[in-house]
């Protein structure tokens, strides 16, 4: 969608707002001339398609997107203001909220406008009088896709939302358009509705890459059901008790408090067709394929590194369902951020990369051993003295820089902790330097005085691990200014992998005994990140039997969905549906002591912040304002 005009056009923005300071929800039509002009040909229609395309939340943008700052995966130091790191800290806000998503503001969108704007072109299509029919069934079903994803995203961050179903007319009452909020599993009923109604008539594939990658689809469309009714399934909205007693004023309950086993079966049963439709039209796990140039260079465990690394961030490779192709831009902001600065000793003066994201030690400890389980099971991994000091031999030489010494934490570790994370001695492909066999291949100088050492206090890594993840291996410092060359990629919304886990996720609680499929969609990521099964794994190298029981199972998969998606925003969420963000998000947020020149001194456990989560910060607040300009609204529970 690289020639799409994705922003906003004036001439086609009505006013919603959502329970403003001086008004109510306001659902109404503003400028009927507007809308006339809007649809009174194909091409002007199109553009205000594009309008309803551009409300998308801003996947991949460190202010805007609560998935990349808004936990405990990554963490920024605290000079910097940043809307999401707010939330992470515990800090959100009942008087203009971080990243308001019900009424736009404070790096949030205003999805209710975006929903308004859907409606009005839902309503007004049928005018457009030079339109093929295909064409307009199209452009309806992907605006009802986009209006059901905007009501899926507010229902994550608030639970109950106020279902905007159409636009009101201009004569509607003050009264008709106080509109109280609908209970949670109405408000998955209707985008699950929403969503089925848009699949019928989207296309199997874009046909037109260069102008609509990006645009919806069959696939798409299957795989955020999927996603949507994994959702509804977890346990914070499925027989949640904790909102015993939360109401709308006339007393209607807006969770349902018993859980309800039909809706794993429901969400396993989606995540499959969503499979099955995705390999149908070729849909498969990503592999790197070295170019002419590099065959010769690459040893197999930089191809697999490459594997890994470009599975989430080569453009429209074929593991990817939905690339957010609004984030395309903003995409090379979060790659300056995650590239160390100093990464080339030739250009430790160029300035263009900051390197300001940091990885908590506690994430880093989240990924396997080499024998792919935690390194607290492991038997042959010594995690009491995980950061004792250990100098790399010849067989670490494709991971660790040979004759570095650094912390045993970095040592025998699985594929999945190089390709994705940048430490001390680190070996970082890219930036270039494309034989890693080479005496230039490069590597991270983290320590006091050393190349990527903090420069000032506005701008460092506050543990000393960053997220090699999201920077393309092409994408390079270039010479001794603050020139950064990238290779964008749109947000990787949805993979391939994302919907294997969830289906093995849903299985598994659909069964009281694992079902085979749940070890086989594991171990199909787990294998092409060079993993031995579930099964072998915990039978070889722990003493654990937990992998025959569900609740074993069910621990095994969140793991594996913490670590194969990584920083790419899943984590934000999916702590929260599993409802255990009061265990995870209470403790200390640690790196390693980066003022210190020593390996010694280093190498110790630094304290960074104390991360605070409450059994109210599972939902955001509502604006007060909200509260006092329509009175029908109720606040989320644990909000004054």
């Amino acid at each position: 969608m690289k020639n799409i005009p994705l922003k906003r056009l004036i001439i086609f923005t009505f006013a919603l707002q959502l329970c403003s300071c001086n008004d109510y929800l306001d659902v109404t039509p503003d400028n009927i001339a507007t809308i006339d002009y809007a649809f009174r040909m194909r091409s002007t229609a199109e553009r205000f398609l594009f309008t309803c395309y551009s409300y998308m939340p801003d996947h991949g943008t460190i202010a805007e997107d609560p998935g990349i700052l808004g936990c405990d995966e990554l963490w920024l130091n605290i000079t910097n203001n940043n809307n999401a790191a707010y939330i992470a800290r515990g800090a959100q806000k009942v008087v203009n909220p971080y990243l308001n998503e019900w009424q736009g503001g404070n790096g949030g969108k205003d999805l209710y406008e975006g929903i308004r704007q859907c409606n009005v072109l839902l309503e007004n299509i049928e005018a457009v009088p030079d339109m093929d029919p295909s064409e307009r069934r199209r452009w309806t079903a992907e605006a009802k896709f986009l209006k059901a994803y905007y009501h899926l995203w507010l229902v994550q961050c608030y639970g109950p939302v106020v279902l905007i179903k159409s636009n009101l007319p201009v004569s509607a009452s003050p009264d008709e358009v106080k509109i109280p909020r609908s209970p949670v599993d109405e408000c998955f009923d209707y985008i699950i509705t929403l969503l089925d109604e848009a699949y019928r008539d989207l296309p199997d594939q874009i046909q037109y890459d260069v102008s609509e990658l990006g645009r919806i689809t069959k696939a798409i469309c299957l795989s955020i059901k999927a996603k949507a009714l994994v959702t509804a399934a977890s346990p914070l909205f499925n027989g949640n008790s904790d909102y015993r007693g939360f109401t709308n004023h006339d007393g209607t309950p807006l969770f349902n408090t018993t859980e309800d086993p039909k809706k794993w079966e429901l969400a396993a049963t989606a995540c499959k067709k969503a499979i099955d439709y995705c390999d149908s039209i070729g849909h498969k796990l990503y592999v790197f394929t070295p170019g002419y140039m590099q065959m010769d260079a690459l040893s197999d465990t930089t191809i697999q590194q490459l594997t890994l690394r470009n599975a989430f961030c080569d453009k429209w490779n074929s593991e990817i369902i939905w690339g957010n192709t609004n984030s395309w831009m903003t995409n090379s902001g979060l790659q300056r951020n995650a590239h160390p600065r100093g990464l080339d000793p030739a250009l430790v003066a160029n300035t263009g990369a900051t390197g300001n994201i940091g990885v908590p030690l506690k994430m880093a400890e989240m990924f396997y051993s080499e024998n792919g389980v935690p390194i607290t099971e492991d038997t042959s991994w010594d995690y009491a003295n995980r950061f004792s000091l250990r100098e790399s031999e010849s067989d670490d030489r494709f991971y660790i820089k040979q004759g570095y010494i650094t912390a045993q934490l970095n040592f025998r570790r699985e594929p999945r902790y190089y390709a994705w994370l940048g430490f001390d001695g680190g070996i970082w492909y890219g930036q270039g330097h494309n034989n890693d066999k080479g005496s230039d291949i490069l590597y991270l100088q983290c320590k006091a005085g050393q190349a990527a050492s903090p420069i000032n206090k506005d701008s460092y890594n506050t543990t000393g691990i960053y997220p090699k993840k999201y920077v393309h291996y092409l994408s390079a410092v270039v010479g001794t200014s603050s020139t950064y060359t990238t290779e964008n990629y749109p947000w990787p919304v949805i993979r391939l992998a994302d919907l294997y886990l969830l289906y093995a996720e849903a299985l598994n609680e659909v069964y009281d005994n694992p079902d085979p499929d749940v070890y086989n969609y594991v171990n199909t990521i787990r294998t092409r990140a060079g993993l031995p099964t579930v099964e072998d794994a915990w039978t070889n190298y722990t003493t654990s039997t937990k992998f025959t029981t569900q609740e074993g199972m069910r621990e095994i998969i969140h793991r594996e969905r913490t670590i194969e998606l990584a920083f790419e925003g899943s984590r934000f969420w999916d702590v929260r549906r599993w409802k255990t963000g009061t265990t995870e998000w209470n403790s200390a947020i640690t790196g390693w002591d980066y003022d210190q020149s020593s390996e010694q001194g280093y190498y110790r456990e630094r304290l960074v912040e104390n991360q605070t989560f409450n059994t109210r910060d599972y939902l955001w607040p509502l604006n007060e304002n909200c509260i006092l300009a329509n009175p029908t609204l109720v606040q989320n529970p644990g909000w004054k």
